[in-house]
């Protein structure tokens, strides 16, 4: 038996790689990354996302790489209020939300959104944690 610790990265196909950019560090907070082989990606925490284009692929890659078939969920510290209004002031439509989910440690609040891709973003604040907040 095997034990895995926890994620260190995801690969993201996109059309763009310059517009991925910029939307997951301006509209994200994450923060832009080089790597060798003029590759790019985004990072937050201990975890990084490379940006493949699509039109120039990395090899091995997965079976079927196309932008706008990921669905990821970023957890944030920041009252959802707090995110709400800095996409609005971004001019990023919400999808759904604010919506009761289940994440991979109990009880989570989440926003759905769109990257440029299409893929669907979900940015979820732990429910414990928003009744932290309000205790304060």
């Amino acid at each position: 038996m095997i034990s895995i610790d926890r994620v260190d990265h995801l690969v993201l196909t996109v059309a763009d790689v310059d517009r991925a950019v910029e939307f997951y560090e301006q509209i994200l907070g994450m923060t832009p990354v080089e790597f060798p082989g003029e590759r790019r990606a985004v990072s937050f925490g201990r975890q990084t996302i490379k940006l493949h284009a699509a039109s120039e692929l990395v090899e091995p890659t997965a079976t079927h790489p196309v932008p706008g078939s990921a669905n990821l969920c970023f957890v944030t510290p920041n009252p959802l209020a707090e995110v709400q209004e800095h996409l609005r002031a971004n001019e990023v439509r919400i999808e759904e939300g604010p919506v009761s989910r289940i994440g991979a440690e109990g009880p989570i609040t989440s926003l759905y959104l769109r990257d440029p891709d299409g893929n669907l973003i979900e940015i979820a604040r732990y429910d414990d944690a928003a009744e932290e907040t309000a205790a304060e």
